[in-house]
């Protein structure tokens, strides 16, 4: 199995155009088959470009979101491919992209869980393209390139392009020495546009040149706006004899690194009989109603694999519920009787009555605090006029009397 990334840039447009180019090109043996899944983050193009608009945009890689929260990431993979192959035989599969950017953070926690799913597809004899777009090496989606065997930078061989390109490259390259398996599946994917030859792009650039291909805008249109993929003019032009070019020395650098690397090698595929389909240019690779269940070999037509991506988690056997633990001894249970207190006297009748005491809700009166009075002052000894008193004014009082 072999797993492809190739990236795009600001100065390179055509990103998408290349990955259909070699998904149409790629050499197949006997019973393998090859998907690609489109990741650019800004939107898929080619359901609205190769394809024409003829399938509607419910299929796609948005809804391997909701899929991964509920466990069912492998077994929806399946529901979401279209085949795309020029006979309708299976061979060429189609995962499309996001009908909405808005749509690419909600597939944060979901990159890592696909790049898994689609790493155990190795068993069943498929090579993977992942369509990255121009910014699909950054953020959360940095694990894809991380995880590829090749990754191709796809590059215009004129002044705008090299220059967009190099501190991208350069950054790239830093990362998967960081974080990845190495630089050495890093390469570059030319698009022969300006005066710049390959050796001179890969002195420059300090890699490998994976391909050249051929720029020809009328053959292109195909891959980007639609056209007839099965035209002996665009099967033999120079744009897809480039291609196929190419897909060989992918496939011969993807196999050297994994020898280095110690991984396992692609799987030889026996030949078999492919089951005979509907020609139709395009057709949904599994419809919900035509899913089968696994079998012990893997069917070499459009649909399930043999068995999930990987294995569900195992569920662990339920303890049976104590109401209490065991360290100390259960107590027994006593009724609580109410004992009212200050609340009245039984009176031994029935039913019973309890003669309660009267409660006043008046405010209890308190008295004012006395006020002190002032002692009465005595009268002054000599004053006149005050009986029983001195002096020749009170004796003549007496007199008249």
């Amino acid at each position: 199995m072999t797993v492809v990334a190739v990236l795009g840039g600001p100065g390179a447009p055509g990103a998408t155009s290349s990955a259909l180019a070699l998904l149409l090109s790629w050499p197949l043996r006997p019973g393998r088959r090859v998907l690609l899944v489109e990741c650019d983050p800004d939107g898929g193009a080619v359901l609205a470009g190769a394809l024409e608009g003829r399938v509607e945009a419910v299929y796609g890689l948005r809804n391997l979101a909701v899929a991964d929260r509920r466990g069912l990431l492998a077994e929806t993979l399946w529901e979401q491919l279209l085949d795309v192959s020029p006979q309708g035989t299976g061979e060429r599969l189609l995962l499309p992209g996001l009908t909405d950017p808005a749509q690419a953070p909600g597939l944060a926690y979901t990159w890592e869980p696909l790049v898994e799913a689609l790493h155990a597809l190795e068993p069943q004899g498929y090579d993977v393209l992942l369509d990255l777009g121009r910014s699909g090496a950054n953020g959360p989606m940095a694990v894809l390139p991380r995880r590829a065997d090749v990754v191709a930078a796809t590059v215009r061989t004129t002044l705008r392009g090299l220059s967009a390109a190099r501190p991208r490259i350069a950054a790239l390259r830093e990362d998967l020495d960081a974080h990845g398996t190495g630089s050495d599946g890093l390469g570059l994917l030319l698009v022969a546009e300006g005066p710049y030859p390959e050796s001179e792009v890969s002195r420059q650039f300090r890699l490998p040149v994976l391909g050249a291909l051929t720029h020809a805008p009328r053959t292109a249109r195909v891959l980007s706006d639609g056209g007839d993929t099965t035209d002996r003019r665009f099967i033999r032009s120079e744009l897809m004899r480039t291609a196929r070019t190419t897909a060989d020395r992918i496939q011969d650098l993807a196999a050297a690194r994994r020898r280095r690397l110690g991984g396992p090698q692609p799987v030889q595929a026996q030949p078999v009989q492919a089951q005979p389909v509907q020609q139709q240019p395009v057709q949904h690779a599994l419809p919900p109603q035509q899913v089968q269940a696994p079998q012990p070999v893997p069917p070499f037509v459009a649909g399930p694999v043999s068995g999930p991506a990987y294995p569900p988690p195992q569920q662990q056997p339920q303890q049976p519920y104590q109401q209490q633990p065991p360290s100390y001894p259960q107590q027994p249970y006593q009724q609580q009787q109410f004992q009212p207190q200050g609340a009245g006297q039984f009176t031994g009748e029935w039913p019973i009555r309890v003669e309660a005491p009267q409660i006043s809700y008046a405010a209890p009166y308190i008295a004012p605090p006395a006020v002190p009075q002032p002692p009465v002052p005595a009268p002054f000894p000599g004053q006149p006029g005050q009986p029983g008193q001195g002096g020749p004014e009170g004796e003549e009082v007496r007199r008249a009397r």
